[in-house]
């Protein structure tokens, strides 16, 4: 049997030699890094819920929405 003669250019390898310039478009060099970072942040409360409860709520607003109404329904237990 015969191997099977390896090429010596790869898809890989051609487009690291050939694209290695940035499009004009993407030029960063006058950005700052972080620049929004703490802003964001401060507006992001990111919450992971476990897969079985992730399963009844299909976004953030059913979430929403049923803490609302938990936290609701806990109010007027306390004050009846």
């Amino acid at each position: 049997m015969k191997k099977a003669a390896k090429s010596t250019r790869t898809k890989k390898a051609s487009r690291r030699n050939g694209d290695d310039e940035m499009r004009p478009e993407y030029d960063f060099t006058g950005g700052v890094r972080g620049k929004y970072a703490k802003r964001y942040a401060e507006g992001t409360n990111l919450i992971l819920l476990e897969p079985d409860l992730a399963a009844e709520f299909p976004d953030s607003r059913a979430v929403s929405r049923a803490l609302r109404a938990y936290l609701k329904s806990k109010s007027k237990r306390r004050t009846a």
